[in-house]
């Protein structure tokens, strides 16, 4: 029997005031999520519990079966092998966001809000070239990847994650990696006088480097479970996790890492990787973006068109019994905008077969009810 995990990413959430105690996901309407629970009460787990961090390279690599041992330090690395790119064990890679701040230099936004997708691209392009040992490379919209020469004390620097600091001096923030790294430091105050062209309103922008990681290797999905995977995302973190796993990756045309990503296409594109792969996983990113706005309605909104985009096709069109677990990979508060450990909701079923009981009480049994042979 062929399985398929609907990954909504930070579905997990505290009860939002103004709506008496209810989650975005107990306020949404999903009533084919409903179906598929047959009887049985969502479960609520916390997948990273207490000993992985609360963010979605270490969740979901925990999903997919991979031990703590192999969990890299942060996701950068695996981001920068979404783009068909490697680095050699003498390199190391950071995340770069493009952050907005005021003239105090207070990060007001972790994603270059207030400039449009086209904009954030030309701010990066002014970025290029500014240090031979410094390999710039844009993503998408606000999120950037820099390479340079492996350094251990910028490796070992923990500088705080842009969208759990938004409030906070990014002077402060960068203190300690630009005292450890002159070329970081040069890098950062030519960047941030290129950058002064966009500025308005009050509001500059500024690189932001963070989550350093070093070079990794991953066990394969198909030796972890001696299945074969693929993954539907558009996330660069997941797209990154798949490869690195040695799973297929499907990235539809017009899917995006937000709310408005093509929901119907990434349904389109499960219909056709079910029947090729004994496990597919479906990757939604808005509900995660949505509550680092504080936007509690619109992940509500969001998980309600994947129910009925999504899931509903799914089950409506894949005639073959089909094991399905919706869940997210943490909590992503729409009240402080911020990750947590906190439990996320998780629905397991059997569409197109006979009716299951299911006991969740841990991620484990999540991998269990996926992974284990069918019988």
């Amino acid at each position: 029997m062929r399985s398929l995990l609907v990954l909504i990413d930070g579905l997990g959430d505290e009860p939002i005031p103004g709506w008496n105690g209810l989650t975005p996901f107990q306020r949404a309407r999903h009533l084919n999520i409903d179906k598929l629970l047959a009887g049985n009460a969502a479960a609520e787990i916390s997948i990273c519990e207490d000993d992985i961090v609360p963010e979605s390279c270490s969740c979901i690599l925990r999903l997919l079966g991979v031990k703590n041992e192999f969990i890299p330090r942060s996701r950068s690395y695996l981001e920068l092998l979404a783009h068909n790119r490697d680095i050699s064990e003498f390199e190391m890679v950071l995340r770069c966001n493009l952050v907005a701040v005021n003239n105090d230099g207070v990060i007001t936004a972790f994603n270059g809000a207030g400039l449009n997708p086209l904009e954030m691209q030309s701010a990066a392009a002014v970025c290029d070239d500014i240090l031979k040992d410094i390999e710039f490379i844009h993503l998408s919209e606000y999120r950037n990847l820099m390479i340079l020469n492996r350094e251990e004390q910028v490796l070992n620097c923990m500088v705080p994650p842009p969208h759990e600091n938004v409030g906070e001096n990014i002077f402060s923030l960068l203190a300690e990696l630009k005292h450890n790294s002159l070329a970081m430091k040069y890098f950062l105050e030519v960047s941030a006088r290129k950058l002064q062209n966009f500025s308005r309103n009050g509001i500059r922008y500024m690189l932001y480097p963070w989550g350093a990681a070093d070079r990794c290797v991953l066990p394969s999905f198909q030796a972890l479970h001696q299945l074969k995977g693929a993954a539907v995302c558009k996330a660069e973190i997941v797209a990154g996790i798949a490869k690195a796993l040695g799973m297929q990756v499907e990235i539809p045309k017009h899917a995006t890492g937000d709310i408005d990503t093509d929901i119907d296409a990434k349904a389109t594109s499960v219909l056709k990787l079910l029947p090729e792969n004994d496990f597919v996983l479906a990757h939604f990113n808005g509900s995660d973006e949505a509550s680092h706005r504080y936007d509690a309605a619109g992940k509500q909104h969001f998980i309600e068109k994947i129910d009925k985009g999504f899931l509903g096709r799914i089950m409506q069109e894949y005639k073959q019994p089909v094991k399905i677990v919706v869940c997210g990979d943490h909590v992503t508060s729409s009240v402080s905008g911020k990750h947590g450990r906190g439990a996320v909701p998780v629905v397991a079923g059997i569409s197109n077969g006979l009716a299951v009981t299911t006991h969740m009480t841990s991620y484990q049994d999540i991998i269990n009810f996926l992974m284990r042979e069918s019988d």
